[in-house]
C-alpha cells in the first residue's frame, strides 16, 4: 500500500505572510464586524448540533402550489413549511387521501 500523501504541495507563501503586519493586509472584501453582528452571534460550543434535514418528494394539487408560489420569494422554505403543516392539521392528517 503506498503511504504518500495524495494532496498536492502547498503554494502559500507561509513565511512572508507571517512577516505581515496588520496594517499590510488588504481588508478592502471583507466587511468591518459590527457590534449588531457580534451580538446575533450564536457560540454552538458545548451544544446540540443542529437537526440535520431531509430532502423529501412530495405531490401537490395544482391549487396548493400556486398558493406557495403566490407566498413570493422572500418567504422561506421554513415559513412556508410550518403554513403547510398548519393548514394540513386544519384539514385533518388522518384523512385518507
Amino acid at each position: 500500500m503506498n503511504k504518500q500523501s495524495i494532496s498536492k504541495e502547498s503554494l502559500t507563501d507561509w513565511k512572508r505572510l507571517g512577516a505581515l503586519q496588520d496594517e499590510d493586509i488588504d481588508l478592502t472584501d471583507a466587511p468591518e464586524i459590527t457590534p449588531e453582528m457580534f451580538a446575533k452571534a450564536v457560540v454552538r460550543r458545548g451544544l446540540k448540533p443542529p437537526p440535520s434535514k431531509q430532502q423529501i418528494t412530495i405531490r401537490l394539487d395544482d391549487d396548493v402550489l400556486i398558493w406557495f408560489r403566490a407566498q413570493g420569494e422572500g418567504v422561506s422554505n421554513a415559513d412556508q413549511c410550518s403554513a403547510a403543516r398548519v393548514s394540513w392539521k386544519r384539514v385533518g392528517r388522518d384523512r385518507r387521501l
